[in-house]
């Protein structure tokens, strides 16, 4: 059996202990991390937090060659067990690698444990070393007994986060299927059987749209890890669990009683929204995926031009089974809709890249954002949500949904491999009428999308609203009382650009008037007039003048409900959101 040890080596100076024991090794057997992680499309090179890598065989040491940057061979003597026992430093606080100190500790085992070439298919261990007194541990990897958890390959092993420490749990039954949530961080007015709830109607609503009536989910148990924080936002599905990180503030707090779903606020909405994201992702791309999948080489990138397709219709139903759970109201589930739309709207990219080309370069794009990358791409995640609510207003139209199509796809593929011409197929089976030329539009060109006319179509009326003073010029900022005002990005084809503004300035004064927020600046412009602009770059103060556009395009806009619809239109408005 080829077991994984992880222990706590030191937690203040964030370091595990991992000692892998191999038996039967091969004479020059290879070993690796993955440089990346299944969800997250990025090379993020684990290994660099690798240090004091030692081998031997028995008594013997082990002569260790490093081949490349992730990847090792030991040369081995017999078949006596290679054992290896190395560090890992785990400071990350995101939900994609490993983190540990005195309070808490987390890790992927992708960022832990070395993969033994030419035994990837064997079962693997994980075995825990002593932990503190009080500490917990939670992962919906099956345990064998104390501290001792199993999985049948290595593929499964690296898709079982764990968690370590003190922590809130509780649990749920939903579609046969029991269900745990573990809260670490957390204020002491946390209210957790009120989050506990919400989490159950979700899953319940999500397992009913995949056909729960007729079968159970697809896996034994779910466990949500969630770590609140001061400041943070993110998540990665897994087979059977999800890593979650969210603000603390967003939690619910007990005494806060029974609210109206209108008083929820948007931080509450979005960590409901996350929470929902991330459990339909365990059938649409941990199950579902696309064909690109079927063999994951962990060394190196693994591009899809189907992320649209994969994260882009779990955003759009996100929010819409929220609303189906009865955790939204229309108003507010059209709020939501509507940052997406202003989203897409304020990205120069979407007229540069296509939302497929987007998901192919995902891996040096939307990971690795900088300066410019609003004026060269375009979101995969808020376009393809809105790619998938164009398609499910047109199939509606035609007495369909987007629904059908998903479980089509679910049930034709077994859960499988898909391609876009397999999407296309089962468009054109549930509706009845062939989708394709729209879909290529939509998903391989870079025109605008019809949302205002399928929309209206639909009841809902899209109104334009007053952009801010930075989005009317082209920019996007960074305030705050101790760092001013200061220019994160400079859109493409703005007045900003045109001034000659640049990613780094420092936003002084507005003819001659000191600026603590730039919208301030709005109490005494005047319309399209230019004005005065004093800025700090590079240690110099510059003078620019700056001259807003005379008919500035629609950047904002709200979605409400149309107040007296024609009767087709409520009704597929009805189809859509409920009456």
């Amino acid at each position: 059996m080829i077991e994984h040890r992880i222990e706590i080596a030191d937690a203040h100076a964030h370091q595990f202990r991992v000692t892998l024991s191999l038996p039967a090794p091969a004479a020059e057997q290879s070993l690796s991390l993955p440089v990346w992680v299944p969800g997250s499309y990025m090379v993020r090179d684990f290994a660099r937090h690798l240090s004091m890598l030692t081998a031997r065989q028995g008594r013997r040491s082990v002569p260790l060659t490093q081949l490349d940057k992730t990847t090792w061979r030991a040369d081995c003597r017999g078949r006596a067990p290679l054992v290896l026992s190395f560090l890992v430093f785990a400071f990350d606080t995101s939900v994609r690698a490993a983190f540990l100190d005195a309070r808490r500790g987390f890790f992927n085992p992708s960022s832990l444990c070395l993969c033994a070439h030419g035994r990837e298919a064997e079962p693997q261990q994980i075995v825990l070393g002593p932990l503190p007194a009080g500490w917990d541990v939670a992962t919906a990897m099956p345990a064998l007994g104390a501290q001792r958890y199993q999985a049948a390959d290595y593929d499964e092993l690296i898709d079982h986060p764990f968690e370590l420490g003190a922590f809130w749990r509780g649990g749920f039954t939903a579609g046969g299927v029991a269900h745990e949530l573990v809260v670490s961080g957390a204020l002491p007015s946390f209210d957790g059987a009120r989050l506990l709830a919400d989490t159950a109607r979700i899953c319940r609503a999500t397992i009913q749209f995949w056909g729960g009536a007729v079968g159970r989910p697809p896996f034994d148990r779910y466990l949500f890890l969630l770590n609140a924080v001061e400041d943070g936002y993110g998540g990665l599905e897994h087979r059977a669990s999800t890593a979650l990180l969210a603000a603390r503030r967003d939690l619910p707090r007990s005494g806060a009683g029974d609210r109206p779903l209108e008083a929820a606020s948007d931080g509450t909405l979005t960590l409901l929204g996350l929470i929902s994201h991330e459990y339909f992702h365990a059938w649409n791309v941990k199950r579902l995926k696309p064909r690109e999948f079927e063999r994951l080489d962990l060394a190196r990138e693994h591009p899809t031009r189907l992320l649209w397709f994969f994260e882009g219709v779990t955003s759009y139903y996100d929010d819409l089974l929220l609303l189906r759970a009865g955790l939204l109201t229309a108003p507010q589930y059209l709020r939501q809709l509507a940052k997406a739309v202003n989203t897409l709207l304020g990205t120069p990219g979407r007229q540069v890249q296509s939302v497929a080309e987007a998901s192919f370069d995902a891996w040096t794009r939307f990971y690795k954002s900088d300066e410019n990358t609003l004026n060269a791409t375009v979101s995969y995640y808020a376009k393809g949500a809105l790619v998938a609510l164009l398609l499910d207003l047109a199939l509606r139209e035609r007495g369909h949904s987007l629904d059908e199509v998903m479980q089509r796809l679910w049930h034709t593929a077994a859960g499988g491999l898909l391609e876009e011409a397999d999407i296309a197929a089962a468009i054109e089976a549930v509706g009845g009428v062939p989708m394709t030329e729209q879909l290529a539009a939509w998903v391989h060109g870079t025109g605008e999308l019809p949302l205002a006319a399928a929309l209206a179509r639909a009841a809902v009326a899209w109104r334009d609203e007053p952009a801010p003073l930075a989005a009317l010029l082209g920019l996007r900022l960074s305030e705050g009382a101790m760092t001013g005002v200061q220019v994160k990005s400079v859109l493409r084809g703005s007045a900003a650009e045109a001034a000659g503004l640049s990613p780094g300035d420092e936003l002084l004064a507005v003819d001659g008037w000191r600026l603590r927020r730039l919208e301030d600046a709005r109490q005494w412009l005047a319309g399209s007039q230019p004005f005065e602009l004093l800025l700090s770059r590079d240690q110099r103060v510059l003078g620019l003048t700056v001259t807003p556009p005379a008919a500035p395009a629609a950047l904002n806009c709200t979605l409400t409900l149309e107040e007296q619809p024609a009767l087709a239109a409520l009704a597929l408005r009805r189809a859509w959101l409920g009456s």
